[in-house]
């Protein structure tokens, strides 16, 4: 080792130098990708604004993904065992398919009310997944069938 101590300004000088290079070529390319010749998409940076267009369409899924749990809420047919419960069970899985439609929208967006949203459609078609689900796998107390007789 040397006994005499460091030049910090010629250190910090030749830092800067590396740092003013590497600054002026780009790492990555500065616009967005095109996607079969439509505008650009790009998902904003944190704390970047999002068009009011996107803002709109995301409410638009999440509502939708509402409007599907309720009227699946409601279902008119019977449901109990045979081809009724296999549509039942298909509307119930779209149900949740909309919520992770709609989480994945908002998150890049940075949607959050619109994320919770989703979120709650995820959770609620889930729950009517396993309404019809548990009893017939055995996991409740009373066990359904999953064919009419």
């Amino acid at each position: 080792m040397s006994d005499q101590p460091r030049d910090w300004d010629k250190e910090l000088a030749a830092i800067d130098k590396v740092m003013a290079k590497s600054a002026g070529s780009p790492a990555a390319p500065s616009a967005p990708a095109q996607r079969g010749g439509g505008a650009a998409v790009a998902a904003p940076a944190f704390g970047g604004a999002v068009s009011r267009r996107a803002a709109l369409t995301t409410w638009i899924r999440a509502g939708l993904g509402v409007l599907v749990a309720a009227a699946v809420l409601q279902w008119p047919y019977a449901h109990r065992c045979g081809l009724g419960l296999m549509l039942y069970l298909g509307a119930a899985t779209m149900v949740a398919v909309a919520g992770i439609w709609t989480m994945i929208i908002s998150w890049k967006r940075r949607q959050g009310w619109a994320h919770l949203a989703g979120l709650g459609v995820f959770l609620g078609g889930l729950a009517l997944v396993a309404t019809v689900l548990l009893p017939r796998l055995g996991y409740a107390v009373t066990v359904l069938p999953w064919m009419c007789e």
